[in-house]
C-alpha cells in the first residue's frame, strides 16, 4: 500500500495540474474575446484600459468573473459604435450581458443564442435592426430579456413565449409591424410586459393574457389595438401598472378592472372607448387613472372619492355628465385634477385644495356653475387655474392673492365679477393671466409680475387709464385689453416694452395723439387701436416697426397723411378706415388686396382708378386767362386732334384684333406688386415664337415686359359661359395667392382675365425647372435628339431642397389659412439665376379652412386630394411602388451608395445623401402620424435636427415612455449640453399627446427657464409670447413654449425637479 500512495498523489497532482492549465488557458481565450471585441469596435476610449497585462482581465469594471470564469459583462453607456460580433458567444459562461444605451446596429447575431447560460440580455437604446432571430428559446434560462429603443421590425417570434424562466420582456419602441404572438400568454412568471409604440398590425388583446397570474406591468401603449378590454382582466390579481393608451380600444372599461386590489396605475387614454366608468370602485391602492381622451358618458363614480392614494385623475375630453363627486374634494393626496371639455354641471367641491397640496386644476369647458373653490391654493402649491369656457360666477378666492407657485390663469368665458385679488397681479411666478370675456371691474394695476408673459383681459368693465411705472411689465408680450372701459392717452412707457409681440387696446375710449417716439417696439407683430376716439397723426415711426404684419388704427379721429414710412412695411392686414386721413396712399396700397383697407377717409385718393378711392389730380386747375380767340383756336385744334387719333385708333383696333384675336373688352387687370407694364405689354408678347411650354392646363410664354425684365405668362383657357360662382372663387384665391411673399415661393404679379381666359403673370426663372436639370439626360436618350446635360453637383441640389423646404414650410406653419400644395415634383420646383428653389404651379393647392367654412376650388388653389384620372390610376401605382421599394431597400439592409447618382457620388458627401435619403423614406411613411412635418424637415436640412438619423423611433418618443430612461441613445442625437432645443425639436414629444401639458407640465418648466437672451433662432424671430399666444391651447402649448428655452442642463434640473409634474409628463421628460 505504502508503494501505490506516492503513485495517487502523483496523479492527483498531474489531473490538478491539467485543470489549472487548463483554466489558465480558458482564461487566457477570454481575455483574447474582450481584445478582439474593442479591436472590433475600433478601440473606444471608455475602453482604453483593456490592454494586455499582467493585470487580470477579471479586475476591469466591465468584467465580473465567478470562479476565474466571465460571467458578467456590463458594458452600458460606453458610446460603443458598431455590431455585435458572432465570436462574442464564445464567452460561454455569460449570464449577464448589458450593451444598454450605446451605438450598437446591425442585426442580432443568432450566435448570441449559443449564450446558453444567459439570465440577463440588454440591448436597448441602440440601432439594432431586423427582426428577431427564431431560435430565441434557445436561451432557456433567461429571465429577463430588454430590446426596447431599436429599430427591430416584422414579427415578434412566437419562440419568445417558450422561454420558461422569463420574467422580463421589453420590446417598446421599435418598429415591428406584423404581430405579437399569444405564446406570451405562457409565460407564466412573467412579471413584466412592455410592447408600447409598436406599428403591429391591428389586433385584439389576447383573452390569454389574463392567465399572466404573476404580471405586474403591463404596458401595450400605441400598439394598434383593437376591440374590446377582455372581461376577464380582473384575473390578473398581481397587476400594479396597466397603460393601453392611445389605442384604437372599443367597448366599456370592465367593472372587474377597478376591483384590483394591487392596481396603481391605469392609464386607457386617447381610445375609443364608450358607455360609464364602472361606479364600484375597490382598487384602493391607485394612485394615478387616466381615462381621458373616450367617449365615455354617464357620471363620475361617488367611489372615486374614496381613493385616498389618488394624486392625478384625468378625465379630459369626454363626455361626461351630472355633478363632481363632493368626497373628490376631501381625497388627501389629490395634486392634478383635469376634468375639461365634459358636460359636467354644478358646483365645483368647496373642499378641493383644502386638504392636498393641489398643483393643476383644470376643468375649462363644461357647463359648471358656482365659485371657485375657497380653498384652492390652500396648500401653496398651486400652478395652473384653467377654468374658462363655464358658467362659474362670483368673485375670485382670496387664496389666490398669496398664491406664490401659481404661474397661469385662464378664466375667460365666465360671470366673474369684482376686482381681482392685488396679489394675482404681482404673484411672483405668474406668466399668463388671461381672464377675457367676464365683468371684472377695477383699474390696471401700476405694476404687475415681472414674469408677466401674456395679459388677456378683453370684453370686461376695466376702467380708468392705463399706467406702466417702473420695469415690472418688461417681459409682457401679448396685452389684449379690447372691449372695456379704459380712458386717457396711451402713455409713451407703453413704447418700451421690446417684447411686446400683441398689442390689442381697440373698443375702448382712449383719446388724445399717440406717442410720437416709439421706444422699442421692434418685436410687436400685431397692433390694434381701432373703435377708439384717437386723434393727431399716425407716427412715421410705425413704419420702422419691423415685425409688424397686422395693423388697424379704424374709427378713429386721426387725420393727416398718411406716412409713406407705412409702405415699407410687409402687412397682411391693414386698416385705416373711418378716419379724417388726406392725401395719397402709400403706392404699395393701391392693389386689390388691400382696395377696403381706406374706406371712409374723403381725403384719400389714389393714383389708379378704384371702386372705394377717388383718383388723385395729377395737376391742380389754374384760373384761366387766355383770350376768346385763342381758346377757339386751341378748341378747333383739339377737335381736329380728336379726330385724328379716333381715326387712327379705330384702325390701330381693327389691324390688333386680326393679328390677336384674344383682345376683349371684358378684361380685368388684378396686380399684387409694383409693375411698370401694362396689359398690351403682355398681350403682345403671346405669340408662338415665345411659348416656352405647354400643359393640360394652358399655355407658358416668356414675355418682354416694358422695365421689368422678362416675366412668364401661364394662359389658362375656359369655357365662355364659365360659372359666375367659380369665378369669384377663382378671383377670391387669385388674391390671397397674390399676397404671399417669400423668398422660395414665384411671385404672382398680377392676373388678367376675361370670360374666354386667364392670364397668370409670374417672375420668370432662367434655369427653368428643376425637372430638366435632373432629367434633361434621360429625356434627350428618349427623343433620341442632342441635348446638352450638365449634372447638378451635390451641394446645389442639397441647396434646392432647403429652399423648396422653406417654401413649403412657409406655405404650411406661416400662411394664414395654411396652402397644402399638393403637387410637389421637380417640375414644379423652378431654379433663378443662383438655382434658388422656387416653388411654382398651385394649380393642385388646397388652403386649409376652419372646419365648418367653405372650401374653395379653382384653377390656381385647386381642391385637396384631386388628382387626374389617368394619374390616380397609373402613375399613383408607380409612386406607391417606388416607395415601397426605398423602404425595402433600408428594411434590408442593402447600402444606400448603390442607390446614389453616379454623377455626384463624390466620397466627401456619401453620408450628407444617405441621410437625405433617409428623411425622404421617412417622408412616405404609411401613417401621416409618423411622418415629419415642413418644420422637422427643414431642421434637418439645415442639419439642426439629427433625429431621424437611425429610425422612426425617435419621432414616436414623442408619446408616453413606457419606462424611466434618462439617457437616450447617441444615435439619436450629436446634440451637446449648450445646445439649445428649438420649438421644433421639442413639438415631437407633445404634438400628439397635448394631454401631458395639462397635467401640470405647462407649469414648471417656465419657472426654469433663465432669463437670458439664449434664445433659439425661431423663438427669437417670432418672440415667445406671439409663440404661445399663436398656439395658446390648454396646457400643452405652455410646455412647448416653455420648452423652446430650454437647454440640456437645464433639463436635467428639470428631471430632479419633476416630481411635482403629471405622472404622464414625468415620463415624457424621462424620455428625453
Amino acid at each position: 500500500m505504502s508503494g501505490k500512495k506516492p503513485i495517487f498523489l502523483l496523479i492527483h497532482f498531474l489531473i490538478r495540474f491539467l485543470f489549472q492549465h487548463a483554466d489558465s488557458k480558458f482564461h487566457d481565450q477570454e481575455q483574447a474575446v474582450l481584445l478582439r471585441l474593442k479591436q472590433h469596435w475600433q478601440n473606444p476610449l471608455s475602453l482604453e484600459h483593456w490592454t494586455p497585462s499582467n493585470t487580470s482581465h477579471c479586475t476591469w469594471p466591465e468584467v465580473v468573473c465567478t470562479n476565474n470564469y466571465i460571467t458578467q459583462l456590463i458594458l452600458d453607456n460606453k458610446n460603443i459604435s458598431g455590431t455585435i460580433p458572432p465570436f462574442l458567444s464564445h464567452l460561454k459562461n455569460l449570464t449577464f450581458l448589458n450593451f444598454y444605451n450605446n451605438n450598437i446596429v446591425g442585426k442580432i447575431p443568432v450566435a448570441l443564442y449559443n449564450l446558453s447560460k444567459l439570465e440577463i440580455l440588454d440591448l436597448s437604446q441602440n440601432c439594432v435592426v431586423g427582426t428577431i432571430p427564431d431560435g430565441i428559446d434557445r436561451l432557456a434560462r433567461l429571465s429577463c430579456l430588454k430590446l426596447h429603443a431599436n429599430n427591430l421590425s416584422g414579427d415578434i417570434p412566437a419562440a419568445i413565449g417558450r422561454i420558461p424562466e422569463l420574467r422580463t420582456l421589453y420590446l417598446n419602441d421599435n418598429l415591428f409591424n406584423g404581430t405579437f404572438p399569444p405564446e406570451i400568454g405562457n409565460l407564466s412568471k412573467l412579471e413584466q410586459l412592455y410592447m408600447t409604440r409598436n406599428g403591429f398590425l391591428p389586433s385584439k388583446l389576447p383573452s390569454n393574457f389574463t392567465q399572466l397570474k404573476k404580471l405586474k406591468m403591463l404596458w401595450i401603449a400605441g400598439a394598434n389595438l383593437i376591440g374590446e378590454i377582455p372581461q376577464m382582466i380582473g384575473e390578473m390579481v398581481a397587476l400594479e401598472h396597466l397603460d393601453l393608451s392611445s389605442n384604437e380600444l372599443t367597448g366599456n372599461i370592465p367593472g372587474s378592472l377597478f376591483m384590483l386590489m394591487n392596481l396603481r396605475l391605469l392609464y386607457l387614454y386617447c381610445n375609443k372607448l364608450s358607455g360609464e366608468i364602472p361606479q364600484v370602485v375597490e382598487a384602493l391602492n391607485l394612485t394615478f387613472v387616466d381615462l381621458s381622451m373616450n367617449n365615455l358618458t354617464g357620471t363620475i363614480p361617488v367611489d372615486f372619492g374614496k381613493l385616498d392614494k389618488l394624486s392625478g385623475l384625468n378625465l379630459f375630453v369626454n363626455q361626461l355628465s351630472g355633478e363632481i363627486p363632493e368626497r373628490i374634494g376631501r381625497l388627501p393626496a389629490l395634486k392634478d385634477f383635469a376634468l375639461f371639455s365634459n358636460n359636467l354641471s354644478g358646483s365645483i367641491p368647496p373642499d378641493l385644495g383644502r386638504y392636498s397640496a393641489l398643483e393643476t386644476f383644470q376643468v375649462a369647458s363644461n357647463r359648471l356653475t358656482g365659485n371657485l373653490p375657497e380653498y384652492l391654493c390652500h396648500g401653496g402649491s398651486l400652478r395652473g387655474v384653467v377654468a374658462f369656457d363655464n358658467k362659474l360666477g362670483g368673485e375670485l378666492p382670496k387664496s389666490l392673492e398669496n398664491c406664490s407657485r401659481l404661474l397661469t390663469v385662464r378664466i375667460s368665458n365666465n360671470a366673474f365679477f369684482g376686482n381681482i385679488p392685488a396679489g394675482l397681479w404681482t404673484a411672483s411666478n405668474l406668466q399668463q393671466l388671461m381672464i377675457s370675456d367676464n365683468s371684472f371691474t377695477g383699474e390696471l394695476p401700476n405694476e404687475v409680475s415681472t414674469s408677466l408673459l401674456l395679459l388677456e383681459m378683453s370684453n370686461n368693465r376695466f376702467s380708468g387709464s392705463i399706467t406702466i411705472e417702473g420695469d415690472s411689465w418688461r417681459n409682457l408680450g401679448v396685452f389684449n385689453a379690447s372691449n372695456n372701459l379704459f380712458t386717457g392717452a396711451i402713455p409713451q412707457e407703453l413704447t418700451t416694452l421690446r417684447n411686446l409681440t400683441v398689442l390689442l387696446l381697440d373698443k375702448n375710449q382712449l383719446n388724445g395723439a399717440l406717442p410720437y417716439d416709439i421706444m422699442s417696439w421692434n418685436s410687436l407683430n400685431i397692433l390694434n387701436l381701432s373703435q377708439n376716439q384717437l386723434s393727431g397723426q399716425i407716427p412715421e415711426k410705425f413704419g420702422f416697426l419691423p415685425g409688424l404684419v397686422k395693423l388697424d388704427l379704424s374709427d378713429n379721429q386721426f387725420s393727416g397723411k398718411i406716412p409713406p414710412q407705412i409702405g415699407s412695411l410687409r402687412l397682411t392686414f391693414l386698416n385705416l378706415s373711418s378716419n379724417h386721413l388726406m392725401g395719397q396712399i402709400p403706392t404699395e396700397y393701391e392693389n386689390v388686396a388691400y382696395a377696403t383697407s381706406f374706406l371712409n377717409n374723403p381725403g384719400l385718393c389714389t393714383r389708379r382708378s378704384s371702386v372705394y378711392l377717388k383718383v388723385c389730380n395729377s395737376r391742380p386747375q389754374k384760373p384761366s386767362k387766355t383770350s376768346t380767340q385763342f381758346l377757339a383756336l386751341i378748341l378747333s385744334s383739339l377737335i381736329a386732334a380728336f379726330l385724328f387719333a379716333s381715326l387712327f385708333a379705330f384702325i390701330t383696333i381693327r389691324v390688333h384684333r386680326k393679328i390677336n384675336h384674344i383682345l376683349d373688352p371684358e378684361w380685368k387687370f388684378i396686380h399684387f406688386h409694383m409693375l411698370n407694364f401694362t396689359e398690351s405689354d403682355i398681350f403682345s408678347g403671346l405669340k408662338e415664337r415665345n411659348l416656352i411650354g405647354s400643359g393640360g392646363s394652358g399655355q407658358v410664354y416668356r414675355v418682354a415686359a416694358n422695365g421689368f425684365g422678362s416675366v412668364a405668362v401661364k394662359r389658362i383657357s375656359n369655357h365662355r359661359n364659365s360659372d359666375q360662382k367659380l369665378e369669384k372663387e377663382f378671383l377670391a384665391e387669385i388674391e390671397i395667392l397674390g399676397t404671399l411673399r417669400h423668398l422660395n415661393i414665384v411671385k404672382l404679379l398680377c392676373c388678367i382675365s376675361n370670360d374666354n381666359s386667364k392670364l397668370l403673370v409670374y417672375e420668370y426663372m432662367e434655369n427653368h425647372s428643376l425637372d430638366q436639370w435632373l432629367h434633361s439626360e434621360k429625356k434627350a436618350k428618349r427623343s433620341s435628339a442632342s441635348m446638352n446635360h450638365v449634372a447638378l453637383d451635390w451641394s446645389k441640389r442639397l441647396q434646392i431642397a432647403v429652399g423648396a423646404a422653406q417654401g413649403l414650410c412657409y406655405l404650411h406653419h406661416d400662411c394664414s389659412p395654411p396652402i397644402v400644395h399638393r403637387d410637389v415634383k421637380s417640375s414644379n420646383i423652378l431654379l433663378d439665376s443662383h438655382f434658388n428653389a422656387k416653388i411654382a404651379d398651385f394649380g393642385l393647392a388646397r388652403m386649409l379652412v376652419k372646419q365648418g367654412e367653405l372650401a374653395t376650388v379653382s384653377a390656381v388653389a385647386g381642391s385637396l386630394g384631386y388628382m387626374a384620372p389617368g394619374k390616380a390610376a397609373n402613375h399613383g401605382d408607380e409612386d406607391t411602388c417606388l416607395a415601397k421599394w426605398a423602404w425595402r431597400h433600408m428594411q434590408e439592409e442593402k447600402p444606400i451608395v448603390d442607390v446614389l447618382d453616379e454623377e455626384i457620388k463624390e466620397p466627401c458627401c456619401v453620408d450628407e445623401m444617405g441621410d437625405v435619403f433617409k428623411l425622404g423614406v421617412f417622408c412616405t411613411s404609411i401613417l401621416p402620424s409618423e411622418r415629419p412635418n415642413m418644420k422637422d424637415i427643414l431642421q434637418i436640412l439645415l442639419g439642426r435636427n439629427p433625429r431621424w438619423v437611425c429610425g422612426r423611433k425617435n419621432m414616436r418618443h414623442a408619446e408616453h415612455a413606457s419606462t424611466p430612461q434618462l439617457n437616450s441613445s447617441k444615435c439619436e442625437s450629436g446634440w451637446t449640453v449648450d445646445n439649445p432645443w428649438t420649438r421644433s425639436e421639442f413639438s415631437s414629444i407633445t404634438r400628439t399627446h397635448y394631454k401631458d401639458g395639462v397635467l401640470g407640465a405647462f407649469s414648471l418648466p417656465f419657472q426654469l427657464i433663465e432669463k437670458t437672451e439664449d434664445l433659439d433662432q425661431e423663438v427669437s424671430h417670432e418672440g415667445l409670447p406671439q409663440v404661445c399666444y399663436t398656439y395658446g391651447q390648454v396646457g400643452h402649448d405652455s410646455i412647448l413654449c416653455s420648452f423652446s428655452k430650454l437647454l440640456r442642463n437645464q433639463l436635467v434640473k428639470l428631471m430632479i425637479e419633476s416630481t411635482g409634474l403629471g405622472l404622464s409628463a414625468q415620463r415624457d421628460i424621462y424620455i428625453w
